[in-house]
């Protein structure tokens, strides 16, 4: 149960913030995140592609591709749910399910995911992304080490 608490906590917060973004004047942004010393700068970005827009310019593929991978997500994540163990897996998926149904929202209704956070480190200067884009990353990582361990207990 708190696997699905955790995926609409995740829509809810990643649409929350992304709804106080859109109806924030353009000329606030950017902006510093109070209190982190400079380290995170808030943005209002509008990406009609894939990640770092990729194939803008092909909408339905835009649309189709996330709905087939989170379609997929789901779908295991459904499988696993009433197993025992598994959790770095469920956690993932559910991360992974709440990140990509925000996204997928932003993609059916407005046409565009927000995006809106920039962290000043090194590889990251020029990446603007959003809550939902970092639990789809932390989700796939957490699967990916899930399986990983797994599959060395059963060697």
């Amino acid at each position: 149960m708190l696997l699905l608490i955790l995926i609409a906590a995740v829509i809810a917060v990643d649409l929350g913030i992304k709804d106080m973004i859109e109806s924030t004047d353009d000329n606030a942004f950017p902006r510093e995140l109070e209190g982190c010393g400079g380290l995170v700068t808030i943005f209002k970005t509008h990406n009609p592609g894939l990640p770092f827009g990729r194939l803008a310019r092909f909408p339905q593929l835009v649309r189709e591709i996330p709905l087939a991978v989170a379609s997929g997500a789901a779908g295991i994540f459904l499988w696993l749910f009433p197993r025992k163990g598994n959790r770095p897996q469920k956690l993932g998926l559910a991360l992974t399910i709440g990140g990509a149904v925000s996204n997928l929202y932003d993609r059916f209704v407005r046409g565009y995911v927000v995006d809106y956070l920039n962290v000043r480190l090194p590889r990251l200067k020029k990446v603007i992304f959003n809550i939902g884009d970092f639990c789809i990353l932390l989700g796939a990582v957490l699967f990916f080490i899930g399986e990983t361990v797994s599959a060395a207990r059963e060697k």
